[in-house]
């Protein structure tokens, strides 16, 4: 082979490393700092919505806890609060899991209209509701089940 050939074979094998290099940086920078949720208008816009308004205690219906039923942090409850339940491993998420399944920022559960529903947040390993894989706005009934990984959550009254 000539110097050229050799040469040319060096440089890509650089540019394959550096490219593998910055592609495992992304994926790190992805689960240690989660991903942003924009909610965007029809335009492209990034819009600003507001929450809505909490009903009075004795009126609000529906769920109003996550239990952990299953995995190394069985009997965990959390109340569902209007703003929304953040899961995954990250310190700031509201329910921080101890499994190795779960993304920094894993899935969001909350209330949009008169039901609660549950978003995946770009996991890895995926969400589940049932058997079902989740992807956005999927509603959430008394007794459902959520999967993260190993731990199993339980939507209660």
């Amino acid at each position: 082979m000539s110097e050229l050939t050799i040469t040319a074979i060096r440089l890509g094998l650089l540019v394959l490393l550096w490219a593998f290099i910055f592609s495992i940086v992304g994926v790190l920078r992805g689960d240690i700092y989660g991903s942003r949720v924009v909610t965007r208008s029809r335009d492209g816009r990034s819009t600003r919505t507001e929450a809505p308004k909490r009903p009075p205690r004795a009126v609000r219906k529906g769920p109003t806890h996550l239990a952990v039923v299953d995995g190394s942090m069985r009997g965990i409850t959390v109340p569902l609060a209007e703003s929304g339940v953040l899961i995954g491993r990250n310190p700031e998420c509201t329910l921080v899991l101890s499994d190795d399944f779960a993304s920094g920022r894993h899935a969001r559960v909350y209330r949009d209209g008169d039901g609660w529903f549950v978003d995946d947040l770009g996991s890895t390993n995926g969400t589940f509701v049932g058997n079902q894989r989740v992807g956005e706005h999927l509603p959430l009934t008394e007794g459902a089940h959520i999967r993260i990984g190993r731990t199993v959550l339980e939507v209660r009254k």
